[in-house]
């Protein structure tokens, strides 16, 4: 009997999504005689059984589409907004299951996903995942489709704004997605030529930051680009967090942990302005015209690249030979040009952050990048 198989697209959008789709749904078709339905808007489709038949008709012409054709959400199984309240929708889901006789459940998706998916796991459901995500921080696999194109789109931005930064002799700073991971800031910054790249993993003071665009004038150039991860801190704010952090952590009472979880709340609303606060005190400690560009959603939407369609396409289609083979409960990792199975639980609330001693980081610091940390080049 042919094996009936369910996919969700779960957590933002990334370009690289739907030739994932058609990875894994094309070659569990034409190699393996499996049938499979989608459901719509990530793990509430799954809760409310909206879905759809992922036939050749309906996976034709995606390869290059960016976004998802089945929607997607950041809802999480355990807690989903449901009217006023939010409840554990994991019961609602193992039905839905049931209900389509489905053999497994394919979740693409990022860091979030992959802790959801282990949790369905929990509840009695063959998953199996693939690791999306432009800030490529999902754990153990190469690299996640999205990255390559959010990569281009970003070192074009940089591209663009380089000739309007050296027209008026500005400083512009260009914030650039990454919570937790600098990947992307990394990557685009030393493709796009900025003069300064600031990470989450390399916490910053701001008054070196101004001192290498100050050198830059003194020899004589005019401008200067600063790229900036939306989770990068200067060195005191990384220090308060983690103070935060710690007294969470060490919090026994309910009522100082939710005082606590205010405290980190508060922090990190007043973050989100951290790149226009930079850009202000930038201006006033160098003299320099200084101006914000924030890329945004830019950055996700738009069509793949040929190396997210390829590797969308081999992670796919390594899926549904797992698939085939009935081993559950892995992310399909890349590992260069190949793809390994790695272990759900292993994956599940892991980050790949930047190491500090990472290749890329030591090509920044032996150009000159000024990374915030005081450090010169190697």
């Amino acid at each position: 009997m042919s094996k009936h198989i369910g996919v969700l697209t779960s957590g933002g959008d990334c370009p690289g999504l739907n030739a994932a789709i058609r990875g894994v749904a094309r070659a569990g078709q034409e190699a393996f005689g499996m049938r499979f339905i989608g459901f719509k808007d990530g793990f509430r489709g799954l809760v409310q059984n909206r879905f759809l038949e992922l036939d050749h008709h309906l996976l034709s012409g995606i390869l290059t589409d960016g976004g998802t054709i089945l929607g997607t959400s950041r809802d999480k199984p355990h807690r989903m907004p449901m009217g006023d309240t939010v409840r554990d929708m994991t019961d609602a889901i193992v039905e839905t299951y049931r209900k389509h006789h489905l053999d497994a459940l394919v979740c693409i998706g990022g860091g979030g996903t992959q802790k959801n998916a282990l949790r369905l796991q929990a509840a009695g459901l063959n998953i199996l995942t693939l690791p999306k995500t432009i800030d490529n921080d999902v754990a153990f696999t190469d690299v996640s489709f999205g990255f390559d194109t959010a990569v281009g789109i970003a070192t074009e931005a940089i591209d663009r704004l380089h000739s309007t930064a050296m027209s008026h002799g500005r400083v512009i700073v260009v914030e650039v997605m990454g919570h937790r991971a600098g990947w992307l800031a990394l990557a685009a910054g030393i493709a796009g030529g900025a003069e300064v790249i600031l990470l989450p993993e390399i916490p910053h003071q701001v008054e070196h930051v101004a001192e290498a665009i100050r050198k830059r004038s003194r020899s004589g150039k005019t401008y200067s680009i600063v790229v900036v991860a939306e989770g990068a801190m200067s060195k005191s704010q990384a220090e308060q967090i983690e103070l935060l952090v710690a007294k969470k952590n060490k919090a026994k009472k309910k009522a100082q942990k939710k005082a606590a979880s205010a405290e980190l709340e508060a922090f990190h609303k007043e973050h989100v302005n951290h790149t226009v606060n930079l850009t202000a005190e930038l201006e006033a400690r160098t003299g320099l015209e200084s101006r914000l560009t924030i890329l945004g959603h830019l950055q996700r939407g738009g069509t793949p690249s040929s190396a997210d369609r390829l590797l969308a396409t081999r992670l796919g289609t390594a899926c549904a030979r797992q698939l085939a083979e009935g081993q559950y409960g892995y992310l399909i990792a890349a590992r260069g040009d190949h793809t390994e199975p790695v272990l759900l639980k292993k994956v599940a609330g892991q980050k790949k952050l930047v190491p500090t001693d990472h290749a890329w980081v030591n090509t920044a610091r032996e150009l000159g990048i000024c990374l915030g940390d005081g450090v010169g080049t190697v």
